[in-house]
Order: C-alpha cells, then sequence, then structure tokens
C-alpha cells in the first residue's frame, strides 16, 4: 500500500528554508535603515588635512614635555565645577578643556579661568557619564601645548593629565 504524498506547503522544510529567508530580508532592510538614519561620525571629511596636523600635534606635546607641564583635574559630579593645578613653567590666562566622546558626536568644552597660583577653575554644563578622552591647552587658535589623558565619569579621585609620550 502506497502513502498519499502530501502536498508541499504541509511539509516543515519548504516553510523553515522560506522562515530563514525572509529572516535574512527582515535584518537585511533593519540594517540598511539604522545605518541610513543614523550616524557615527567617525570618518572625516578632511582626513588629508588631518593627516597633515599630526605634526603640529606632536610639537604641542614636545613643547608640554620641555616646559615641564602636568596638571591635576577634578570635575565634581554634583556641581559640575572643574578644578585644574597646574604644574609646568607656563601660567596662561585661560585654559581650555575639551572632553572629547569616543564614539558619538558628545563633545564638550569648558574655558577654565584662572584663579589664583597654578589653580584655574570653570563650569560643565550638564553632568557627564561614561568615558572621554580628555585634552588640555591654553587658549588659543594655534595653542602651543598640550596635555592628554582618559577620565570615566564620575570619578571622585584626581586624575593627572600629562604629555603624550611622557610615559606618566
Amino acid at each position: 500500500m502506497q502513502q498519499p504524498v502530501r502536498p508541499w506547503f504541509k511539509e516543515f522544510w519548504p516553510w523553515f528554508l522560506l522562515a530563514v529567508l525572509g529572516l535574512a530580508v527582515v535584518m537585511g532592510t533593519t540594517t540598511l535603515v539604522l545605518s541610513i538614519t543614523s550616524f557615527d561620525g567617525m570618518v572625516a571629511d578632511n582626513y588629508y588635512k588631518q593627516g597633515l596636523a599630526i605634526n603640529k600635534v606632536l610639537e604641542q606635546d614636545a613643547a608640554a614635555r620641555e616646559l615641564g607641564m602636568r596638571a591635576r583635574l577634578r570635575i565634581d559630579d554634583l556641581t559640575g565645577d572643574v578644578t585644574v593645578d597646574l604644574v609646568g613653567d607656563a601660567r596662561p590666562e585661560r585654559l581650555l578643556l575639551e572632553l572629547v566622546f569616543p564614539t558619538q558626536d558628545r563633545d564638550q568644552r569648558v574655558t577654565l579661568d584662572h584663579v589664583h597660583g597654578r589653580r584655574y577653575h570653570g563650569q560643565l554644563g550638564e553632568r557627564l557619564a561614561y568615558r572621554w578622552y580628555v585634552q588640555l591647552h591654553p587658549e588659543a587658535t594655534e595653542p602651543v601645548w598640550r596635555l592628554t589623558g582618559e577620565i570615566t565619569l564620575p570619578r571622585h579621585d584626581a586624575l593627572w593629565l600629562a604629555p603624550r609620550g611622557s610615559g606618566t
């Protein structure tokens, strides 16, 4: 006795293969929509100019090392107060603190005014969290020196900033 032949739409494997193909189409469409609607900001339009500017950055780091520049940075999580104690031979009237977020365009810039001695003070506009790249340099169109570091906020102790390549 022969078994009756079932129609194809009552079998498991055709539906399984169609489900895999349908899932691939849905995931591909989702990825396409996400890539079009969100901008990650990681690719620079002026990459050639940025490549040429590396020499200026290296000169800024070398100048900071020659001047013996270091800085102790404190950020108060509750009030947003930014305090910098500057060590070294330079004493500009104002400093610029740049907090650069690694992935999204959430960068912050804080101008720090000279208070007295080696101390500078400024104010953040909002509470910050997560990991940030930190750059500190005199407020000028072409800064002579710069100090760098990384900070994870909130942070309760001080962060020491140093010139890149100084090993501190």
